[in-house]
């Protein structure tokens, strides 16, 4: 069954080995379920195939990209809010 999430399923580790591969010209675009499992990505590739298969190396790499800073960034803002709760509050 294909998941509807997108790439939310899929961990940030193997996106960014997904990233490396097709960056370095390790793993060819559009994606295949042979070229994901030569690199281990075979427990995940549903998800990615259903996300990144017909895309060429430069939309792949793009989207990829996108959804690693998006992460990255909602990592930050969470751990900015647990920073800023552990806090007392600032006297008037």
């Amino acid at each position: 069954m294909i998941s509807t999430l997108g790439l939310s399923a899929v961990s940030e580790a193997a996106l960014t080995t997904l990233l490396r591969a097709i960056y370095r010209k390790e793993l060819r675009c559009p994606l295949s379920l042979s070229e994901l499992t030569r690199f281990g990505l075979q427990y995940c590739a549903s998800d990615l195939m259903a996300a990144l298969r017909d895309l060429d190396e430069r939309a792949a790499i793009v989207v990829l990209v996108c959804v690693i800073a998006e992460r990255k960034a909602t990592a930050q803002r969470i751990e900015q809010a647990a920073l800023d709760a552990s806090r007392p509050p600032m006297p008037d």
